[in-house]
């Protein structure tokens, strides 16, 4: 239940701000974050501990892998982070040792209540968000000019920019105006990915269309019933979670299930779709061969 609910914490945020309206880019290092806090960064920080995968992710992908000092328990990639110190998570971050570290910068997510703790005790952080697609490229930025980096971060945006738009048109393409309905699992109670999340507007952008209606929210919590009244044309869900459907009350009736139309994500392959980060054009082939596979 805890690895579900970071996950899905990991998932919820608001759009971010980053550097402050009208501050003079070299004299007044001084930046906005997603708590609509004002954070003086007087230097590009060396010693970094990044909270959330995403994160940690983009900030190696920024190549400033070598500046971090800790990560949340759950940044696995790329592999140099296995092996540095695991601080904690979204709802256990272990203040304590962060504190031991002596980090420059504490990069975390909006969602996680540590920050006044943190600045009682000397330490600066700056909150991020990850909803929307476009919070990434926003955090790909921000996280540049953080890094005193800007030029490279401009360079990544760009790329998965890109790529986004490549894999998108190839499989709207593909589709030739057809568009499967879509239930995408964030975790098995359920929660789901709505088209309002970086991962429903990743659909939308591979030509499917999500049996979850955007007044929901981006990764609402769903009756039971919801799915089977939905009845999708493809189901995408964790591999560890795919054998076990048919347990699930009335998914035996399900066209998807009776037609073997699941697309089972592997760990490896689900972290690219479920991070905001970097990988997202990744993530966005698994889904568009997800599509190619197993959609009608």
């Amino acid at each position: 239940m805890r690895h579900a609910l970071a996950l899905l914490f990991v998932l919820l945020a608001i759009p971010a701000h980053g550097r402050e309206r009208g501050a003079a880019r070299d004299a007044e290092p001084t930046f906005r974050d997603d708590l609509d806090r004002s954070v003086h960064i007087p230097q590009p920080p060396q010693r970094i501990v990044s909270l959330l995968p995403s994160i940690t992710e983009t900030v190696c992908a920024l190549d400033a892998c070598t500046r971090l000092v800790a990560t949340d328990q759950f940044s696995n990639w790329p592999a140099a982070v296995r092996n540095l110190p695991k601080v904690g998570g979204l709802e256990d971050a272990q203040i304590e040792a962060i504190v031991r570290l002596r980090p420059d910068l504490v990069l975390l997510s909006r969602t996680q209540r540590i920050t006044d703790r943190l600045a009682q005790l000397g330490v600066p952080s700056f909150a991020l968000s990850s909803e929307t697609y476009a919070s990434i490229a926003h955090d790909v930025r921000v996280l540049g000019d953080l890094l005193g980096d800007p030029a490279r971060a401009v360079r990544l945006e760009q790329q998965i920019a890109s790529g986004i738009e490549t894999i998108g048109a190839r499989s709207r393409a593909d589709r030739q105006g057809n568009a499967p309905s879509v239930y995408f699992e964030v975790d098995r109670i359920p929660y789901a990915a709505g088209p309002t999340s970086f991962i429903g507007e990743l659909l939308t952008r591979l030509g499917a269309r999500n049996i979850v209606t955007a007044d929901l929210g981006p990764f609402p919590k769903l009756n039971p019933e919801y799915v089977v009244r939905s009845d999708p044309d493809l189901i995408i869900v964790a591999a560890a979670d795919a054998p076990h459907l048919l347990e699930r009350p009335g998914w035996a009736d399900l066209r998807a299930v009776r037609e073997h139309r699941i697309c089972a994500l592997s760990r490896d392959v689900r972290d690219t779709v479920v991070r905001p980060g970097p990988r997202v054009t990744e993530g966005m082939q698994a889904l568009a061969d997800c599509l190619s596979q197993w959609a009608p």
